[in-house]
């Protein structure tokens, strides 16, 4: 599902995870993440508080938003997120947050998002392409 211009992309920029509960959008940045080799997308939670309350209120449906801001080539990427605390993605992410923050915050989670369908954002004519 994931082309190598999304995959790349996705290893390269910063991603936007958009959730909804109560009718109440929110949407943050996201730095700590991966892409694995079987298209899964992985997200180290440390301040995603408001995100996995989201998560757990819809059914784990989530969409993202990654983007080169220079030649405007993005992708929304709308799936389903799992949850895990324990494992060795949590425990990769817990070493890079707590390398970043010097000790001072650690990863909590993480979440395991299986994506479902990928949609062109670039401006031109594949716009809105579904891939």
């Amino acid at each position: 599902m994931l082309n190598e211009n999304v995959k790349k992309l996705l290893k390269e920029s910063m991603w936007d995870i958009a959730t909804c509960s109560d009718n109440e959008p929110n949407v943050v940045p996201v730095a700590f993440k991966d892409v694995t080799d079987d298209g899964k997308l992985l997200v180290g939670d440390v301040f995603l508080e408001t995100t996995l309350n989201n998560i757990r209120k819809n059914g784990g449906k989530l969409a993202i938003s990654v983007y080169d801001a220079q030649n405007l080539e993005g992708y929304q990427i709308k799936g389903t997120a799992e949850y895990v605390t324990e494992g060795a993605v949590v425990d990769t992410f817990k070493a890079m947050v707590e390398k970043m923050f010097n000790g001072a915050a650690t990863a909590k989670g993480a979440l395991i998002i299986t994506p479902e369908k990928v949609i062109v954002t670039t401006p031109g004519a594949d716009n809105k392409k579904v891939l």
